[in-house]
Parts: structure tokens; C-alpha cells; sequence
């Protein structure tokens, strides 16, 4: 019975674990240092997930929601319009419901000079 019980949990937990999608990439890359800052960030995901938000932040205190346009439907690949805020830390906080329907949220952070 316990290796049954093993087996079941076991299943229950990789199941659950590849049913999120994990964020593969980012443009401009999660720590990278830019000469300027970049028109838009790339958000490309290992599976179909849908935004909910996506918040930029600068160190200068500034914080403004990315318009996510008719980006609202499931899919891998974001392409988001950035505003252009001087030099410093840019951080990007994303939230989003993966297939599965659990909320997922990350900060992905690049610093312009």
C-alpha cells in the first residue's frame, strides 16, 4: 500500500510542477547593463500562460503599468512597449495565470547607464 501511496504522490507532484510555465527568456536579458534604455521588453515563456499585469518600476521612484494592448489571450511570447526613464535600475514585475489556471508572478531587472 505505502508504495502505492509513494507512487501516487510522487505523480501528483510532477504533474503539478510541469503544468506552470516558467519564463525562458527575456529581451533585454533578467541583470543585463544597456548604453540606452530599450523601446520594449520580450517575455517568451516555456509554455502558454496570459498576463494579468506587468508593472515597471525605476529606481527613480517612478512606476507605470506596460500596456499589455490585445495581448490578453494565452500565449508564449510577449512583446511589451517600454517607457523610456534615464538611466538606472528598470525593474519588471509580471503577473499572469499559467494553463493550469495557478497565478504565476516574477521581477526580471536591467539597468541602463
Amino acid at each position: 500500500m505505502k508504495p502505492i501511496l509513494l507512487a501516487g504522490l510522487l505523480f501528483l507532484g510532477a504533474t503539478t510542477a510541469f503544468a506552470h510555465s516558467k519564463l525562458n527568456t527575456t529581451e533585454p536579458a533578467d541583470g543585463a547593463v544597456l548604453a540606452q534604455a530599450p523601446p520594449h521588453i520580450v517575455l517568451t515563456f516555456a509554455k502558454r500562460i496570459r498576463l494579468t499585469r506587468v508593472r515597471m518600476t525605476h529606481d527613480a521612484g517612478d512606476t507605470v503599468d506596460l500596456d499589455l494592448g490585445e495581448q490578453t489571450a494565452f500565449a508564449t511570447r510577449f512583446e511589451l512597449p517600454l517607457k523610456d526613464m534615464g538611466s538606472g535600475l528598470y525593474r519588471i514585475e509580471w503577473r499572469g495565470l499559467s494553463g493550469d489556471g495557478h497565478a504565476m508572478r516574477k521581477t526580471v531587472t536591467f539597468r541602463v547607464q
